[in-house]
Formats: structure tokens, C-alpha cells, sequence
């Protein structure tokens, strides 16, 4: 890529938009009621009151996107698409400055977080040009905080769902904090696009923004007392972060409870503080029921929540499990009505003020990875670079089903990813004693798969997965401190031997393969970790170690 100077064009010619957006006649400044007014004339009632909206392009489009500006923020290396929207890219701009110009435009400003040093002025600044549209402002505006006051940090995005279809693209420019998206409606380039900028924003000023979940939990010990820890729930989309963030855990002992803070990003601080980011989380509905996702779904069925690419029958009826539209079914549910179990702040306290703080990194694997593993430090460090699961329809339907790697399960980091592996690690190992950290698998075992000549694969026996309730009474144990660990004899960790009221005894690899199978599975994957480590030059020599020898 170049250096800011060679993008110093255009970087002006964002810069002029974002001065003629703020104050042209053709940008309405959207009020409350006249949003949801408007969003609600272009989508269709469910039986449950609340609104279902679709949109044509269905998931992100992470292979056209690509961050612009100084060395510091560039892709290493750009993919065919991403390879020509640089090439093209001074001539697209120059035709969205000639656009902006043309087309009705819908701004709303809102704030990201809830605290007096970190949240972010975020300007949505959306064409209306298809008038359906408005939904998109509606549902950015859902998702964040009153602008109750401007602070000096603001971020922009401007946003032209009708672009041409054949040049879609999302153009990230983070030193002035600012995203360009052109030719798709898929509300997730407004979210992912403000909490993209805020975390990279949040790396210049000493923090780390997480893509993870937040809660308290309070635990009756053995011994009888309450203990009061915060929790980090990292994970890809669709692997089950939200899905535990707003779980209880059935902690229902005298005493014991939960408190949900946040489900996507976060601001981690160096005493352990966490500043959330939203006030409406954004779910995924495949599999959505009131028995195993009882708070989610009382939310999710609210009359604030929005439905995005949910099957809704012409009487209104909702159908969570069809995925003849797309297998990425989404919800806006807002934050209040997951009331009683949320807490009054959505900020994390520092770890000092906790009896400690528990980190889980949620994978999703199908064959020999153990369902729970408590890691050292070190170990950390390595899981937090490794980010493994395996992809989703939210990220690249094609692909679903297939093993993916994402530094600290985010595939919205921007600069270098040792950085933040080293950060974390630097956090975690200072704190040790104060902070655990785990690896949870919301996949299974078992699974065997065959790749025939041709190329197609054959599933010849399919995963047992673990259930929501029995990975709920995991997370119970482990804050409980109910759990015995012993170490495994194929990996370098410690894994369950006792979990209560859960028969971990049957997820034991050896109920599904023979030891040779075992092993030589475990052998692959460690080469593939160790190969995919080295592409990180700038590590810490002990995250390093931890991945050749776990």
C-alpha cells in the first residue's frame, strides 16, 4: 500500500463530503419518532409487535473491505476485489462526492458508550434514495446512546445501499475515523463499521477494544461465601458469545445471580475496566426457543426488537429455524428488556474491585478439541492469537463449516495484531492470581468427514454437540470452583475430570475415535497453529512457546 500521503487526495475528498453532509439541504436530520415512524411504513409486523425487515445482501462483505490511509492501518495483503477497489479508488470517490450531492440523505447522531472518557460521536449519514432505506439509520440509532453531549472523538459513516452492485465496497479510513459504504443494505457494515473505528480509536488511547461479551456473576463458593466476578466472553459470530453473556447459569442459590453488561465489543482497560459500547445487541436467531435462551427470547420477541432477514409468514407468524432466505437470521433486541438480569451500568468494574475476573474463549469445533480447558497466562496469550473456530454464515456463508483463524476471535482489527496478543497476555499475566482464563468448545466431538475425488465432502458421522445447558453448567462450575481438573493426555492443558451435575465422561475423544486417530489429529492441528503463528514476527517469545508446545 502507500504511505497517508499518497492517499492525501483523497482523504481530502472525504473530508469535503463529510463538511457538505453536515449542513446540505438535502440531509434530513432524523428525529426519534419520525425514525421508527418511517422505518415501520417499509417492514412488516410480526405477531408479536415488533417489526422483520430484508435485506438483499445478507451477510458482511468482509473480501470488499479494506482499511486506507498509512502503513500503520493497511492490509499486509489484498485479496483480487480488494486489489481493485484500490486501483479504482480515487475515480469511486469522485463519483460519491458528485452523488452525495444528488441523492436525499438521512443523519442521525448518537453516542457509543456510557461514561465520561471513552464513547465515541458516531454520524450515520445514510442515502434514502430507495426510501425503505431509513431502516438502516433506524436500526443504527436502536443500537446506540443518546448523543447527550459531542465529545471531541467523532466517527462517520456515510452509506449508499443503492451503489452499483458489481462495485461494492467498504472503505475504511481510520485516521480520520471515517467508513465509506457502498452497494450493500446488510445493517451489520453500520454496526461493524462504528465499533471497527471506535476499537481502533480505543488502541491509540492505551485500550484494547475486544470483540467479546460482559457480565457479572455472583457464585456461593464451597465454603459458603458469595464471590463477585466480572467475565470476558470472546467469540466469533454465531459461536454462542451472546448466547452465554445472557445466561444464568441456573446460579439460583441464595445469593448467586448474573448481570449483563454488554454482547459484542468492549474497551478493555489496564486495571481490567471495560467500557461497553451498545444498548441494543445484535442476534443471531437460528435455533432462538424460550426454553434454552429464556432471556434472549423474551427480548427478542419485545416490541422495541427488529428482525433482519427472519422468516415471517404473511399472518405474522416467525420462523427462527427456516433458513430458505438465508441461514443468517438477525434481532436488534434492546438491552433494557433483558430486565431483571441486567446490570444499571454496562461498564465492567476494574478487577480490584471483584474477587477476580473470568476470561472465556468461546471455539466452535466438531472433532477432538475438549470442551473446556483452563489455560496459564502464557496459554492465554496463544488461544487470544490463535482466535480458532469455524466460520459462519455471518462472516462468509460459502464457507461455513470451515476452520477459521481471527486474532482474539475479531475480525475487525485494525493495525498490528501482535500488539494487541501482547497486550493481552502483558494484561493477564500481571494480573495473574486475579483473572482465569478458559477455552470453551460450543461445538462437539466426534464428527468425521470424508473428501471424495471430486472434491465434495461427505459427513459420515455427524458431531454430538454440546448442548447450551450442559456448556451453562461448565461455566456454573467453573465460578462455582466445583470443577476438578486433571491433565489430558493427548494436549498440554488441564481439562475436566469432574463437573457437576454434567457427565463430562461423555465427550471422552476416545468414545468417538481410536488413540492413533487421536493423536495424529492433535499432532495436525498443533502444526497448523504453529505454522499460522509464525506469520507474527512481533509476539512475545512465551505466547510463542505456549503454541508449539500446547
Amino acid at each position: 500500500m502507500g504511505s497517508t500521503a499518497s492517499f492525501e487526495n483523497e482523504i481530502q475528498s472525504i473530508n469535503r463530503m463529510i463538511e457538505y453532509l453536515k449542513k446540505a439541504p438535502n440531509v434530513i436530520n432524523a428525529t426519534d419518532w419520525t425514525l421508527r415512524r418511517n422505518a415501520e411504513r417499509f417492514a412488516s409486523f410480526t405477531k408479536f409487535g415488533n417489526i422483520a425487515v430484508h435485506s438483499t445482501v445478507k451477510n458482511r462483505s468482509a473480501k470488499f473491505t479494506v482499511c486506507i490511509g498509512s502503513p500503520e492501518v493497511c492490509q499486509s495483503l489484498l485479496n483480487p476485489q480488494q486489489t481493485e477497489i484500490m486501483n479504482n479508488l480515487a475515480k469511486t470517490l469522485a463519483a460519491v462526492e458528485g452523488y452525495i450531492r444528488k441523492a436525499p440523505f438521512v443523519r442521525i447522531n448518537r453516542n457509543m458508550g456510557d461514561n465520561g472518557e471513552f464513547s465515541p460521536n458516531c454520524n450515520f449519514f445514510g442515502s434514502i434514495q430507495r426510501p425503505e432505506m431509513i431502516r438502516l439509520a433506524y436500526m443504527t440509532w436502536s443500537t446506540l446512546f443518546p448523543a447527550k453531549q459531542e465529545p471531541e472523538l467523532k466517527q462517520y459513516i456515510i452509506y449508499i445501499p443503492e451503489w452499483q452492485e458489481n462495485e461494492r465496497q467498504i472503505l475504511v479510513f481510520p485516521e480520520i475515523s471515517t467508513t465509506v459504504v457502498l452497494g450493500t443494505d446488510y445493517y451489520g457494515e453500520s454496526k461493524k463499521g462504528f465499533l471497527r473505528m471506535a476499537m481502533w480509536n480505543a488502541k491509540q488511547r492505551g485500550m484494547l477494544g475486544l470483540h467479546a461479551g460482559t457480565k457479572i456473576l455472583k457464585a456461593r463458593k464451597k465454603d459458603g461465601s458469595i464471590k463477585k466476578y466480572g467475565m470476558l466472553i470472546f467469540g466469533l459470530s454465531g459461536t454462542g458469545k451472546t448466547t452465554h453473556t445472557c445466561h444464568t447459569h441456573d446460579l439460583n442459590h441464595v445469593g448467586e445471580g448474573i448481570e449483563i453488561l454488554q454482547d459484542d465489543v468492549v474497551f478493555l482497560k489496564k486495571d481490567g475496566s471495560a467500557y461497553g459500547s451498545e444498548r441494543g445487541f445484535y442476534l443471531k436467531t437460528e435455533g432462538l426457543d424460550a426454553v434454552s435462551q429464556p432471556i434472549i427470547y423474551k427480548a427478542a420477541i419485545s416490541r422495541e426488537a427488529i428482525f433482519e432477514n427472519v422468516m415471517v409468514d404473511y399472518e405474522g407468524n416467525v420462523f427462527f429455524d427456516d433458513d430458505t432466505l438465508t441461514s443468517n437470521g438477525r434481532g436488534i433486541m434492546i438491552r433494557s428488556d433483558l430486565c431483571p438480569y441486567i446490570s444499571d451500568s454496562i461498564n465492567l468494574p476494574p478487577v480490584d474491585e471483584m474477587d477476580g475476573l473470568i476470561v472465556a474463549f468461546i471455539t466452535r469445533r466438531h472433532t477432538v478439541v475438549p470442551l473446556a480447558v483452563k489455560l496459564t497466562p502464557e496459554q492465554a496469550g496463544a488461544v487470544f492469537m490463535l482466535g480458532e473456530s469455524i466460520e459462519t454464515s455471518a462472516g462468509d456463508p460459502k464457507r461455513a463449516g470451515e476452520s477459521v483463524r481471527s486474532v482474539g476471535t475479531n475480525p475487525f482489527i485494525i493495525g498490528d495484531k501482535s500488539y494487541e496478543g501482547n497486550w493481552f497476555y502483558d494484561f493477564v499475566k500481571r494480573n495473574e492470581g486475579k483473572v482465569q482464563c478458559y477455552q470453551l468448545n460450543t461445538g462437539g466431538l466426534g464428527e468425521i468427514i470424508e473428501k471424495l475425488p471430486d472434491g465434495k465432502k461427505v459427513t459420515k458421522r455427524k458431531v454430538k454437540r454440546v448442548e447450551i445447558g450442559e456448556m451453562s453448567t461448565i461455566i456454573r462450575g467453573i465460578v462455582r470452583g466445583t470443577i476438578i481438573w486433571e491433565d489430558d493426555k493427548y494436549w498440554n492443558f488441564k481439562v475436566p475430570a469432574y463437573v457437576e451435575d454434567m457427565d463430562i465422561s461423555v465427550y471422552n475423544p476416545e468414545k468417538f475415535y481410536d488413540k492413533e486417530n487421536i493423536a495424529k489429529q492433535v499432532s495436525d492441528l498443533r502444526r497448523e497453529r504453529i505454522e499460522f503463528i509464525k506469520g507474527f514476527d512481533k509476539l512475545h517469545k512465551e505466547i510463542v512457546k505456549a503454541v508449539e508446545t500446547m
